[in-house]
């Protein structure tokens, strides 16, 4: 099972939008592009919405049955570990082995030395092909790498032959994920850590690094644009050289997590895939229950009366909900407009305030971050909330679709 060179990774929280999702990726590809759609879901997501993997797997279907769909699909097994593996080997065909708690974890020193040893090869000046300046790499430098990553790798690996186990080689894909850490990967390290992964026998087709900068849920980039622009080409040109060199399969390309509404770095990203004809994974993350808040204040009447009510509980509950995100949103409190503001705010007002169109008057970023973390409080009104999805369907389809198309897949892909 081979994922295509362009795909994009669609989350659904209450998997209520897919048609409205592939709706934008069909329109995409009739501009001569062949983006695979992924539909993606977490372990936590699950447990917080009271959804299984089944309800994933079957939304997708019931899209591509909709629009007769011929192109491939998957379902990603979101940010999974050993302990969250089992319950979606039926039903998910991508898997997002998530090693970043593992990074740092302490290896052998007999292993640390036979990594050592299987890199003399490189050490000195490793000249990349494309890249200005060549690596240094030393023996200190290998040491530093292989006890960072080692554990995290072998982690990789127990995954990955767990699912061979189950599922049959070649019948699902494998990402390889160590975004959500403090410190970002180096090209060096990159490279080495593809080093691993092949010596393990572990066949990712993507890979999702940590880059510099901060990647917030929700909302724009954070950081230095030239210093993201030298690191994105840089792993471009690693992992282009590391499939040559290690053998990996030749579909692998960089994921870029979190990747929803970074829109200052689409045009850096687009540029680097374009010049090196190179593949792209995006996860678009969560900003599709976003859409389907701003459809419900779109809708107004009792549709505006709930998107109001989920801002007042998300308002009064704010650690509780930050707490397991604290590593990537960044909400500045005092910027944040009180429930009474809020709840006298037309259905054009509070839209606005929440869509993310940069230069906006109304658009306020902390408003936009603090829903993004708040689907826990959609979930909790269970019917409530769902029935007002289905009887505000159209409008809110119309958000997903225009979000998914206008914002990221022409700014990502140069429509």
């Amino acid at each position: 099972m081979k994922l295509g060179k362009q795909s994009i990774g669609v989350g659904d929280r209450f998997t209520h939008q897919g048609i409205a999702q592939l709706r934008a990726i069909v329109k995409a590809n009739t501009k001569g592009l062949n983006i695979s759609p992924v539909w993606n879901k977490s372990n936590r997501e699950h447990i917080y919405v009271g959804t299984e993997p089944a309800d994933t797997r079957k939304e997708a279907d019931e899209a591509v049955k909709a629009l007769n769909y011929k192109g491939q699909y998957f379902v990603d097994a979101d940010h999974i570990n050993l302990t969250t593996v089992a319950r979606y080997v039926d039903v998910s065909d991508f898997f997002t082995l998530d090693v970043a708690s593992y990074i740092g974890k302490e290896s052998s020193s007999e292993e640390v030395d036979a990594f050592v040893t299987s890199c003399k090869k490189y050490m000195g000046e490793l000249q990349i092909p494309g890249m200005e300046s060549p690596l240094n790499v030393t023996v200190e430098l290998l040491q530093e790498i292989a006890c960072k990553f080692l554990a995290a790798t072998q982690h990789a690996s127990e995954i990955y032959a767990y699912l061979k186990k189950e599922k049959g080689e070649a019948n699902f894909i494998t990402e390889v994920s160590m975004d959500e850490v403090e410190s970002p990967q180096t090209p060096v390290e990159m490279f080495f850590i593809l080093k691993m992964l092949a010596d393990k026998g572990v066949p990712a087709q993507t890979i999702a690094p940590k880059f510099t900068g901060r990647f917030n849920k929700g909302v724009d980039y954070v950081g230095d644009l030239d210093q993201f622009a030298m690191e994105f080409e840089e792993d471009v040109l690693v992992l282009d050289f590391a499939v040559k060199e290690f053998g990996l399969p030749e579909e692998l390309k960089l994921s870029v997590h979190s990747g929803s509404d970074k829109f200052s770095i689409y045009p850096i990203m687009a540029d680097v895939i374009l010049r090196y004809d190179k593949g792209l994974h995006l996860k678009t993350a969560g900003t599709t229950w976003l859409e389907e808040v701003i459809g419900l204040a779109v809708a107004g009447g009792e549709g505006l009366d709930l998107a109001k009510k989920i801002y007042e509980n998300s308002y009064n509950r704010q650690e509780e909900l930050c707490g397991p995100y604290a590593d990537v949103i960044n909400i500045d409190g005092s910027k944040l407009p009180s429930v009474k503001e809020v709840n006298g705010w037309s259905s054009e007002k509070f839209a606005n305030t929440l869509r993310h169109i940069p230069g906006h008057a109304d658009y306020n970023a902390n408003f936009r971050q603090l829903i993004h973390v708040a689907y826990k409080v959609a979930a909790e009104m269970g019917s409530a909330y769902t029935d007002l999805l289905v009887k505000y369907a159209d409008v809110i389809g119309s958000c997903v679709e225009e979000n998914i198309y206008e914002r990221h897949l022409r700014r990502l892909f140069t429509i």
